[in-house]
This record gives C-alpha cells, sequence and structure tokens, in this order.
C-alpha cells in the first residue's frame, strides 16, 4: 500500500491527501481496506478518534531532525491494509498530530491495528524511499480500555532507541441522550359537528435536505379540546440529530376513523426552544392554521400548544462505561459429561489432537481473545462441570479446572487452555448437564459487585457444552436472578446435539420466565450452535456471540442510573452546552 514518490507532494505541513484529489484516493483505499475487512457487514458500534503523538524519535542521520509522518493500517487475513495518514511534521523528534483517526468500533472483533512511523524527507517524498522509524501493534480494544495507551517503537524487532508513541482514544459521539417531553394544548378548533375533536399530535425533524422525518406521535385523546397527551421520551439524535437548532415541526390533527384526519394547526419549534421548558417553566406556541390565516381577517389561532416538560436523561454508551474503568471479568465454564465421548478416542469433542484444535478450545481461544483486552489483570476463572474430579472422584457441576478452589484463576487464554488439556486425563466424564450451579457461582460474584454502586466490574459467564441441560428449572431461576446483576451469560453448544431446549435460554424468541413465572429484567443469555460456525472464522463466531453484550452493559448501568466512572474530563467532551 506504498504511495508512489510522485503522489506525496509534501508542501510544508501537508501531502496530497489534503487535496481533494488525494481526499478522493484517501477514501478509495479506505473502502477497499473497509471491504476486504468486512467493515461494512455488521452495523457499527461506534466510531472512535485516535489522536497521535510521538516522543523520542531517533534521527535519520545525527545532521537533521526527522520529517515524521504516522500511517495507521489494519489486519485482515492476516496482511495489513492502509488505512489513513497523519500529516508530515518537519524536523520534529517530538510530534504530536492534528491529523485524527476516525475508525469504527466492533466490541466483538478483535481489530488488530498498526501504527508505523516514516520520516518523509523533503527530497524523497514516498515511502519507498523514506526511512521507517519504528511501529507499534496492538488492539483498538486495548486502546479504548486504557483511553490512553503508550509504547516503545519497535524497529526490526527491536525497541527503536528511546522512541516512543501515544495513542488517545476518544468516543465520536452520536449523541445517545434522551428527552422526556410532557405537551398538552387548550382551546383547539372543533373539527367534529356533533362532539368535539380527537386531537393528536405530530413531530417532525426536518433534515438538511429539506426532508421531514416523523419522530414521534401521540396518542388520540378522544372528544376533547383541551388534551392532555401522555408524555413520551425520545433520543436526542432522533429527534434533532443532536443539533439543538435544527427545525422541528409540529402538526395537530383531528382523528378520524377512516384514516383521513383533520388539520387543525401547525407550529415550528427547535430543541432550543424546547429545553426552555426545563426548569418547571412552560413554552408554548400558537397552532396555526395557514389556509384560515389567509383567508380570515379575525384570526388568531387553532388553538394553543403546550410544552409542560422537557428532562434531558443523560444515556452513557459501552465506551463510556469501559473508558470509565469497567472491567470485563471473564469466566469460562466447560462441560465434561459422558456424552463428549472418552478423550482418548479421537471421536471424541475432548479429543486433544496434536495439530487441530477441539470446537471446545476454538471457541474458547475465540471469545476469550475479545474479552481479554477488557480485563486489566487477564486472570480468568475457569471451571467444569458434570464429571467426577479426584481425589474422591465425587461429581462436581462447578469445580475449577486448575483444581485450586481457592484460586481458579489461570494466566490469560492460554492459561485456560493449557489447565483445561492438563485436567482432562484426571478427569471422569459424567453428568448430568447441569448448569444453575456455574450460573449462581458466577451470579454470586457480580451481587457482591452491586454493593459498590459504581460501574467496576461487569461479568461475563462463557459456557461451552455439547447437550440437552437436565436442570432447566433451576437454570431459568439462576437467569432470571443473573438478569438483576451485572452479568451476561454465552453459551455455546458444541457438537451435533439438539439444542432447540437452549433457543428457550436465549430470551430473543419471547420472555424467559422463572418456573414462578418471574420474567427476566433483561436479556442476558446468547445462545450459539458452534456448527453453525464451523467452516466460518473464529472471528465471525466471536462476532455473534458477543454482539448483544455492549447493549446489556450499558442496559444494566443506565437502567440502575450508575454512571461510569472518573467521567469528568472524558464527559465534558460529549455533554450538551446549555
Amino acid at each position: 500500500m506504498d504511495t508512489p514518490a510522485e503522489e506525496w507532494h509534501d508542501t510544508g505541513t501537508s501531502s496530497t491527501f489534503g487535496t481533494e484529489q488525494g481526499m478522493k484516493k484517501m477514501s478509495n483505499i479506505y473502502e477497499s481496506a473497509a471491504n476486504t475487512l468486512g467493515i461494512f457487514n455488521s452495523p457499527c458500534l461506534t466510531k472512535v478518534e485516535l489522536r497521535v503523538a510521538c516522543k523520542g524519535i531517533s534521527d535519520r542521520d545525527a545532521l537533521s531532525k526527522p520529517d515524521p509522518c504516522v500511517i495507521l493500517k489494519m489486519q485482515s487475513h492476516g496482511q495489513w491494509f492502509e488505512v489513513d495518514r497523519t500529516e508530515v511534521i518537519r524536523t520534529c523528534i517530538n510530534p504530536v498530530f492534528s491529523k485524527l483517526f476516525t475508525v469504527d468500533f466492533y466490541f466483538e472483533e478483535v481489530q488488530r491495528l498498526r501504527f508505523e512511523v516514516h520520516d518523509i524527507s523533503s527530497n524523497h517524498n514516498g515511502l519507498k524511499e523514506a526511512d521507517f522509524l519504528g511501529g507499534m501493534e496492538c488492539t483498538l480494544g486495548q486502546i479504548v480500555s486504557q483511553r490512553k495507551l503508550s509504547k516503545s517503537l519497535l524497529k526490526h524487532g527491536n525497541t527503536a532507541g528511546k522512541s516512543s508513541i501515544t495513542v488517545i482514544a476518544e468516543e465520536l459521539s452520536g449523541n445517545d441522550d434522551y428527552v422526556e417531553l410532557s405537551f398538552s394544548a387548550r382551546k383547539l378548533d372543533d373539527k367534529d359537528f356533533f362532539s368535539k375533536s380527537d386531537p393528536f399530535l405530530e413531530i417532525f425533524r426536518v433534515n438538511d435536505d429539506a426532508t421531514q422525518q416523523l419522530v414521534h406521535r401521540t396518542e388520540v385523546v378522544m372528544n376533547n379540546l383541551n388534551p392532555a397527551w401522555k408524555t413520551f421520551k425520545v433520543s436526542v439524535n432522533s429527534l434533532c440529530s443532536g443539533d439543538q437548532d435544527r427545525r422541528l415541526k409540529c402538526i395537530v390533527w383531528d382523528w378520524d376513523s377512516n384514516g383521513k384526519h383533520d388539520f387543525i394547526g401547525e407550529f415550528s419549534s427547535t430543541f432550543k426552544e424546547m429545553r426552555g421548558a426545563m426548569e418547571g417553566r412552560q413554552v408554548q406556541w400558537e397552532c396555526i392554521n395557514p389556509k384560515y390565516k389567509a383567508k380570515k381577517k379575525n384570526y388568531k389561532n387553532s388553538g394553543i400548544v403546550i410544552l409542560n416538560q422537557c428532562k434531558i436523561h443523560k444515556m452513557h454508551s459501552f465506551l463510556d462505561y469501559i473508558m470509565g474503568g469497567c472491567q470485563i471479568q471473564f469466566t469460562v465454564a466447560i462441560d465434561f459429561t459422558a456424552s463428549n465421548g472418552d478423550p482418548r478416542n479421537s471421536c471424541s469433542l475432548h479429543y486433544i489432537h496434536p495439530y487441530q484444535p477441539n470446537e471446545y478450545l476454538k471457541a474458547l481461544v475465540a471469545v476469550g481473545e475479545i474479552c481479554q483486552d477488557y480485563d486489566s489483570d487477564k486472570m480468568f476463572p475457569a471451571f467444569g462441570f458434570g464429571a467426577r474430579i479426584p481425589p474422591e472422584y465425587k461429581v462436581s457441576h462447578d469445580f475449577a479446572i486448575n483444581f485450586n478452589e481457592d484460586n481458579p484463576e489461570c494466566a490469560g487464554i492460554q492459561g485456560v487452555v493449557e489447565a483445561y488439556q492438563s485436567c482432562l486425563p484426571k478427569l471422569q466424564l459424567y453428568g448430568p448437564t447441569n448448569i444453575a450451579p456455574i450460573i449462581q457461582k458466577v451470579a454470586k460474584s457480580a451481587s457482591e459487585e452491586t454493593n459498590t454502586k459504581e460501574a467496576s466490574q461487569y461479568f461475563i459467564l462463557l459456557i461451552l457444552t455439547d447437550g440437552v441441560i437436565t436442570d432447566m428449572a433451576d437454570t431459568r431461576e439462576a437467569i432470571v436472578h443473573a438478569s438483576h446483576l451485572p452479568m451476561s451469560v454465552i453459551i455455546v453448544g458444541v457438537g451435533n446435539a439438539d439444542f432447540s431446549d437452549m433457543q428457550m435460554l436465549d430470551g430473543d424468541d419471547g420472555i424467559l420466565r422463572s418456573p414462578k413465572g418471574e420474567p427476566v429484567l433483561r436479556d442476558i443469555v446468547q445462545f450459539v450452535p458452534f456448527r453453525n460456525f464451523k467452516h466460518a472464522s473464529p472471528a465471525a463466531l466471536a462476532k455473534s456471540v458477543l454482539a448483544e453484550v455492549p447493549n446489556q452493559v450499558v442496559d444494566y448501568y443506565n437502567g440502575k442510573g450508575i454512571k461510569p466512572k472518573c467521567m469528568s474530563e472524558y464527559e465534558s467532551s460529549r455533554t450538551l452546552a446549555p
């Protein structure tokens, strides 16, 4: 992806990419990289801006300082593709680049980034002649979870002197706040002969291209010229695309059962004007029928519409919580029931093949690699269920696979893999398949976390199982209880069993209830059969499994009214100005 010399005309601080032709070329590069990366295939969770600075960049030669430029590359299918590059800063060993990199952030993918620092000398504008000053590789998840990532620059595997690079992440907010509005009206025109009008109100956002987007339609208040409509909530993004001065068109209609509603009147406003109703004040508008106004000399209005209340609810995003220091606590539970087959037999789902990882390992690594970026100590509790364990060989449904009940944590995903492989020969695969005990175990830790009243730790339990679970009633009970806690449960079905019961736990088809009839507070279970991904990449499995997690985190903390920790500096950059 190097740029030929003749296309890199530097004029002091910027490159061709600052020109229209250059921007077009840049967007083409980004688009081809994006298509290769499959970036457009799934809904983007959010956009992140990355700011880059370097320190102590080694000189190309002792006589002159370098002219640095940072190139951002993304990895796909083992290859690196250029996504964007900064401006060139002349003769500088501690450059702070003004150009921001904007990248799409997906929680459910490992997005590998490479930052390369090149010295673009004034004589040789192309990268081929430019000196490579050092590079740094990381994942976007690492930058986002730390908000500020500083690393040494490496050159051909060694540190490039004392040089370092710092990348700072900031969420590009597509405003997530909600506004609560409460409208009423008085003395509306009567459009009915034998009764009073049946009014309802519609609010439209006027877009930049003058098209109108319906934002909200109230219910109909029957037979009433002085209606009070129900309070409703709408996102600020939906209401005005985050632009407080954007025109809002409001229309009052008299409802008709045949669908031919009679126009009563209309008025225009802005979100800025509506915010006047925030401190217990009212804002009101005359409802005007332009035809009447043009025809009738004494026409005043067709009624008054009043905004009685405007409340803004700050909705924090997934990244607000992660950047505020919330850790994802990742726990693994593995099914060691006899239905998996004897691990010494090559047909067993637990067979350790010398060259090919089994489905349990594939699913564990795919999901674990994502989650580990959000866990600072990289220590993961790992449990097994459904086996007889040494020394007494009693059946256990929540034993530590490292056999250390006081400390079931393994160092990194690699540690979990090693503990799994070493425990297999020591177990007797048995049964039944009970998963309620392990859900209750993690729920106990999650429930201790609720005492902090802070967004410190969110728990993800990954259950890898081959079969139909035998304690369905207890499991439903455990999930309903866990739905009140900072916790999500991911179940990956391994092998070819009938998993139809599992689909019931995943609330996508309807509300899961406990045996007593209590509904889940929020949908926290995601079930995925591994066989659907047999021929797909590990990234595709992880994506499907983790796709719902960010919303589950946000739903839990926003629902409890818990703000992200240490928000001050970060929040001020995204809060609506008064």
